[in-house]
């Protein structure tokens, strides 16, 4: 598979286009669609604030969120530890999910994501040199690391896209992957390295953190720039849905119909590495979801990104946060990493969507 991850919209190739015939049925009309997806949402947060180590009931959440609760001692753990937490994961995973999806149209390949084309780990592997080193201590939890995050996954993404890339300028799923896992590797080890030359013991868990993921860090005051970054990015996403359409007709295509294909990779290149850097310099790592997601999405509206990427953005912000409420669930009173769990869920989904390329190969020979 050269680059195209399918056929273009509406072949049937069942890649970044229109899935094949049988898969796409939409039963309801879009803005039904758009308005479950919002109220599963608005569910799953109210279930993300009850249940946990404490369980509460769903009703005195309502009231502390209204306000019309008397004091009680659920109270700070509703407001202060477990909605900053949930607000994070709903912001995380849109983010993630809308840049999976343009990933996925940018290089024509259904197998995209930040975290397998490694702008994770980049992004990753430049916030724990910050913590490390100690560069800019003063201004770490605001400015530093979330720069640092978007350097680390610009390069990162501008480097996988370099080895990925063949004369011819097309890409494959193998080139793709193989050099998406090899920054990985090679992040790792760079961040391995940091960590032992650092020689401070205490560095080991928040190395952990990110690298596994999670959202036990969120707090009131470190959320105003990942859901200021989701908002705009999204926006300006939106408003190229256009040029992201005409990309899944191919390179010469889009090129014929107007597009200048290079500058406008390196422009929306540069604004996923941006979102991604600032929401894992808030998360760490935390893989798949914009794998899963984005396919999904397809299924249930198609291709065409002015429709595909908010309800991306919702499915994303709903599956991670129902995750994440996995993560603090399930061992409790354990809090396990959420990227563990992502993993655990995207990884045979990877698996399926490498058995399903293959055998469209196959088909084609």
């Amino acid at each position: 598979m050269r680059g195209s991850g399918g056929g273009a919209p509406g072949s049937g190739g069942g890649g970044l286009g229109e899935p094949p015939a049988g898969t796409r049925t939409r039963t309801l009309p879009y803005s039904v669609l758009v308005a479950a997806l919002v109220i599963a949402l608005a569910a799953a947060g109210i279930a993300g604030l009850a249940w946990g180590s404490v369980k509460i009931p769903p009703g005195d959440v309502l009231h502390i969120l209204t306000g019309k609760a008397d004091p009680s001692p659920y109270r700070t753990i509703v407001l202060d530890v477990r909605l900053p937490r949930v607000l994070l994961g709903a912001a995380v995973g849109a983010g993630l999910a809308v840049v999976g999806t343009t990933l996925q149209a940018l290089v024509r390949n259904p197998l995209a994501d930040p975290f397998l084309l490694g702008i994770s780990s980049g992004a990753s592997a430049a916030a724990v040199s910050v913590i490390v080193l100690g560069v800019g201590a003063g201004l770490a939890t605001t400015v530093t690391i979330p720069a640092a995050s978007f350097v680390g996954a610009f390069l990162a993404l501008l480097l996988v896209y370099t080895l990925a890339r063949e004369p011819g300028g097309g890409f494959t799923t193998s080139r793709l992957i193989l050099a998406g896992v090899a920054v990985s590797y090679v992040l790792a080890a760079l961040t391995s390295l940091i960590l032992v030359v650092s020689a401070r013991a205490d560095h080991l868990k928040e190395v952990l953190y990110w690298t596994l993921g999670g959202l036990g860090s969120a707090r009131w005051d470190s959320l105003a720039l990942p859901l200021v970054v989701l908002a705009l990015g999204t926006g300006l996403l939106l408003a190229l849905a256009r040029p992201l359409d005409l990309l899944l007709v191919g390179e010469e295509g889009a090129t014929v119909l107007g597009l200048n294909t290079a500058r406008f990779r390196a422009a929306v290149f540069a604004l996923a590495s941006l979102v991604t850097g600032v929401l894992v310099a808030q998360s760490g790592a935390i893989g798949f979801v914009g794998l899963m997601v984005p396919h999904a999405a397809r299924m249930l509206v198609g291709a065409a990104h002015r429709a595909l990427l908010p309800v991306a953005a919702l499915m994303g912000a709903v599956f991670l946060v129902l995750a994440d409420l996995a993560a603090r669930t399930v061992a409790a009173p354990q809090d396990i990493p959420v990227g563990v769990l992502t993993a655990l869920t995207g990884g045979p989904f990877f698996l399926w969507l490498l058995r399903r390329d293959r055998a469209r190969q196959e088909e084609a020979a």
